[in-house]
């Protein structure tokens, strides 16, 4: 049992808000990463806000005979009910010394008796907010690379930013492969040019839809064009995991909810979300699990944990198609 809190150690209590998906799991990760660098025993209860029971808090959060600790982390906290938003801001008025609480609020009204509940009791904030500005995401390559131990020019972080969009997991994927695969300690635009040229043939979205979609043929062919154009596997997964994802938040979405209202309560422009509804036709949430599941497998794969991305990719395709129909 740790007798007093190492200089270490996270806040009791952290609130990440924002709507930026990919800023908010690592927030995540840096508060459970620095519970376990304190104590490497640390335990971590990974909630939905919208499964969360009363009551349920207090029973993690009790004292452990032996001492043990423990990180809580519940997102989408916007869904959650009355009775535990009063039982969380109880809770971080007094949080207990031995559990660290993260709750995941992608901002708005909804839920705004929690943000406004915990920040009052002194919560440690974390604002995420997308980054919707071209600088910004500019700042974020570079950032990303320096990260890696790599400098970026201007010019090729623009290319960057060109080649594979505002998105900032699919940025982050890029980055972490030009990294890896780039000799020297600047990466230049010739680098990302080697990398992402014929992107604009094939996307890795362009595959991630003919699969969710049921179309073997077709994400099977754009699949080997993509990689034949030098689009890297990275990417790839990116994309199909990217897509997945959406068919899970879109479908588990309330069902009272329909046009500016769903979208608004997704986080997601309208447009899309209808495109997500089409997709969502075959699918169920076990096939959704499954996909998931081989797409996990596909990235450790590609990342150097098996000795042929493209057939690991191959496989990855066929298995969301056939997850799809229930095959």
């Amino acid at each position: 049992m740790l007798l007093g809190m190492a200089a270490s150690d996270p806040a009791p209590v952290t609130l990440v808000i924002g709507d930026e998906e990919l800023l908010a799991d690592r927030a995540v990760g840096e508060v459970v990463a620095a519970a376990r660098a304190a104590d490497p025993s640390t335990e971590t209860h990974d909630l939905i806000g919208g499964k969360v029971e009363p009551g349920e808090l207090t029973r993690l959060t009790s004292p452990s005979l032996f001492g043990d600790r423990s990180v809580v982390v519940i997102r989408s906290a916007h869904d959650l009910v009355k009775e535990v938003i009063a039982e969380i801001v109880s809770y971080a008025a007094h949080p207990a010394e031995e559990t660290t609480l993260v709750l995941v609020h992608p901002g708005g009204v909804k839920g705004k008796a929690l943000v406004d509940g915990v920040k009052k009791a002194g919560a440690n904030v974390v604002t995420v907010t997308k980054l919707t500005k071209p600088a910004e995401r500019l700042a974020f390559v570079k950032a990303e690379l320096k990260r890696a131990g790599r400098t970026v020019s201007g010019d090729a972080a623009s290319a960057l930013l060109d080649a594979v969009g505002s998105d900032l997991r699919e940025l982050a994927a890029a980055c972490s492969q030009l990294a890896f695969d780039t000799p020297g300690k600047v990466i230049d635009e010739a680098a990302v040019a080697r990398y992402h040229r014929g992107r604009a043939e094939v996307s890795g979205f362009t595959v991630a839809d003919s699969a969710v979609e049921g179309r073997l043929g077709d994400a099977l062919e754009q699949l080997r064009w993509a990689l034949a154009t030098g689009t890297a596997p990275v990417l790839l997964v990116s994309a199909l995991a990217r897509s997945l994802r959406s068919l899970a938040k879109v479908g588990g979405a309330p069902r009272n909810l329909r046009g500016g209202q769903l979208a608004s309560h997704l986080g997601m422009p309208p447009w899309q979300v209808t495109r997500v509804q089409n997709q969502l036709r075959g699918w169920g949430p076990d096939g959704i699990a499954r996909a998931l599941q081989a797409v996990a497998a596909a990235d450790e794969q590609v990342k150097g944990g098996g000795a042929d991305p493209a057939y690991a990719l191959e496989r990855t395709v066929q298995t969301i198609v056939a997850s799809r129909t229930g095959r």
